[in-house]
């Protein structure tokens, strides 16, 4: 029966410690959830923020992209109906013209219509009246954009007594130079809003960059506070450990020194109570008296006694002589030098064996062997379960400061890469911070560039479009003005001319 509850005792213990292993490695998969869980959760939150945002510029750039939308369609249904409004008037004006240059429509008004300020058909006009009309043309869009180049024109053609080829040719060289400006306002403002769209879309996205390295920085040191703690805990757990192991180890030793003494003391006293028995039946019952082993002798003793010698007499010592508990009884001293006692006294007869009186004494030491042995048995048991628990005890502890050894070391490793992660982070933010600054002065630069521009683009290009309008004006007068002077002399008569 003792057998089988130790081994149950020792398959409990291990199925225990199995149990145990278990259960330390799934709390360490749990953490391990835990942990992953939370990474999760803190990139779940920054993904939704990542998609707030998202969502507010997507919002943003289909409301511009709609009202762009509808722009455009505006301006372009305008633009067809200017364009289908000056097909038609170009029509309308070439026919007319058409009809009234036609040679049987100019005799016809000659004979009908011989006043030069009679109507429709005809006007008499001098190279100088052309000369004035342009002049009026040029100066009336002068006052307006103050170009000098339409001084310079107004002025050469002013000064000039007969025929317009130079000023016309000033005049188209006038428009080529008002051409390009205007190409070239028309590719600066795109340049200007493609840079400010970029270097805008670049500002946001490094702002947005500085905001997520302050939010892991933020974290890191979060975590490597944490971890600090946690190690520092650690520390003090195995410190703690180690001081309770040591301080087990020393109960133990000397639980065990008690039970060694224990032992010895009752293994003593059971020999003392057995010679005791023993003696009291070599007395009271022969049969069951037990004589002790013959001495063994040495060689130089046999010599001795073949020879016919005698050996000396051998001391035993320990308790009373008996050579039990040598040492643990003090051996007196003899009593030797006293006188010799007297001679005895008479008795009254020979002496009777007590043999009822005996058999007590002797059931009374076998009663205290009993006891004796209760006492050894139960004290052997108590020191095999205490030492089965300080076993159990130590092999807990070594592992539980093996598993804290084995987390405090991954712990600092985890904090030294929070570190490194820290310090590149810190160094990324720092760098962002610094192309963000660049980003900021170009962009104060573009504003340096642009700002005239983008304000002025609109008042210049139609400024620029009226020049052109009243160049060209002026040009379709003088061409008037130079072809009636070559079919008619010095005063001659012009068809209608487009405006």
């Amino acid at each position: 029966a003792t057998t089988a509850e130790n081994t149950a005792i020792q398959i409990y213990e291990e199925l225990m410690a199995a149990k145990k292993k278990e259960v330390e490695t799934l709390q360490a998969q749990i953490e391990q959830k835990m942990k992953r869980v939370g990474e999760l959760g803190v990139e779940l939150a920054e993904w939704a923020n990542d998609l707030e945002d998202t969502k507010e510029a997507l919002a943003a750039d289909k409301k511009f992209k709609q009202e762009l939308e509808e722009g455009c369609a505006t301006k372009t249904q305008e633009w067809e109906e200017v364009k289908k409004t000056r097909a038609e008037e170009l029509v309308a004006l070439a026919e007319t013209i058409k009809v009234l240059n036609d040679d049987d429509a100019l005799e016809l008004f000659k004979k009908t219509l011989p006043s030069a300020g009679a109507s429709f058909a005809q006007v008499q006009v001098s190279a100088s009246s052309m000369k004035a009309r342009a002049l009026a043309l040029l100066r009336a869009a002068a006052r307006k954009s103050k170009a000098p180049g339409l001084d310079l024109i107004a002025l050469a053609l002013n000064g000039k007594a007969a025929g317009f080829e130079k000023v016309i040719k000033l005049i188209d060289e006038l428009l080529v130079n008002l051409k390009k400006e205007q190409e070239g306002d028309d590719g600066k403002k795109q340049y200007c809003d493609k840079a400010f769209d970029e270097s805008d879309d670049k500002k946001k996205e490094l702002e947005l960059s500085i905001k997520d390295s302050e939010t892991a920085i933020d974290e890191l040191e979060g975590a490597i506070k944490t971890l600090v703690e946690e190690i520092a805990a650690l520390e003090a757990g195995i410190k703690a450990l180690d001081k309770s192991v040591a301080e087990a180890t020393e109960q133990r030793q000397k639980e065990n020194a008690e039970y060694k003494d224990l032992i010895a003391s009752d293994s003593t006293a059971k020999e003392v109570l057995g010679f005791a028995k023993n003696r009291l039946n070599k007395f009271y019952n022969p049969k069951l008296y037990v004589p002790p082993p013959e001495a063994q002798l040495s060689e130089e003793e046999r010599i001795t006694v073949n020879m016919g010698g005698t050996l000396a007499p051998t001391t035993l010592g320990g308790i009373a002589g008996t050579g039990i508990g040598a040492s643990l009884a003090q051996v007196r001293s003899d009593t030797s030098g006293r006188a010799a006692p007297p001679p005895p006294p008479e008795t009254f007869g020979p002496y009777q064996k007590k043999g009822q009186e005996s058999s007590g004494v002797i059931a009374m030491i076998d009663l205290l062997v009993a006891d004796l042995d209760t006492e050894m048995q139960q004290a052997e048991v108590s020191e095999k379960d205490a030492q089965q628990d300080y076993e159990k005890m130590t092999q807990d502890a070594s592992e539980k400061r093996a598993a804290d050894s084995k987390s405090l070391t991954e712990k600092g490793n985890a904090k030294a890469t929070a570190e490194e992660n820290l310090q590149a982070e810190k160094e990324t933010k720092s760098g962002t911070t610094k192309e963000l600054m660049a980003t900021l002065e170009y962009i104060q630069s573009l504003h340096g560039e642009c700002d005239w521009l983008m304000q002025n683009y609109d008042a210049r290009k139609q400024a620029r479009a009226g020049e052109m309008d009243a160049l060209t004006n002026a040009k379709a007068v003088l061409n008037g003005a130079d072809f009636s002077l070559v079919q008619r002399g010095s005063r001659r008569s012009i068809g209608f001319l487009a405006a």
